[in-house]
This record gives structure tokens, sequence and C-alpha cells, in this order.
């Protein structure tokens, strides 16, 4: 549990997030550092998160991409990519992908 706890920890400060998105437009002109891709993940709630482009690789990470495709198709309502999970699943899968 507290190796795990680590990991998630390790998985936020890694993963950066700008401080609440709010419902203004303006906000996702935030740069995006080279490297990295903005995502937004949550079902009610949406957080935006940077992760780097080389997750958009992994399998783990495509069956998050596949969900976002099945429930918003290309259509995303944030303007950006929208994936519908948990965010505490978003952080465990994204502090897993670190560690490879």
């Amino acid at each position: 549990m507290a190796i795990r706890l680590l990991n998630i920890m390790h998985a936020k400060h890694i993963l950066r997030r700008p401080n609440s998105f709010g419902k203004h437009v303006a906000s996702t002109s935030i740069e995006v550092p080279k490297g990295h891709i903005a995502v937004y993940v949550g079902k009610r709630e949406r957080r935006r998160f940077l992760i780097p482009i080389s997750f958009l690789n992994q399998p783990s990470f495509q069956e998050l991409l596949n969900m976002a495709e099945e429930e918003f198709g290309f259509e995303h309502p944030m303007g950006g990519l929208t994936i519908p999970c948990n965010e505490d699943i978003f952080i465990d899968l994204t502090s897993r992908l670190h560690e490879l």
C-alpha cells in the first residue's frame, strides 16, 4: 500500500496539472511543453493534465483512447482530448507508464 501511494505521489509530480480548469476557455492557452499533450480527465468534473506524447503508443493508454472514442467520437466537449475515466485510475495508469 505504501509503495502504491508513493507511486501515485510521484505521478502527480510528473503529471503537470494546472490549477483548476474551471469553465474558462482561455485556460486552454496554457503552454504545453514540447513532447507533451494536454488531456482532460474525469467523468463529471474534468481536470487538465499534461502527459508525454510517448504515452500515446502504450497499449494501456490506447485503451483509454478507445474509451474516449466510444464516448465522444471526435467531438470532445473540452476542445481537447477528453478521457472519460476516474482521475485516480488515470494517475495510477500513468504512474505505471512512467516506470517503464
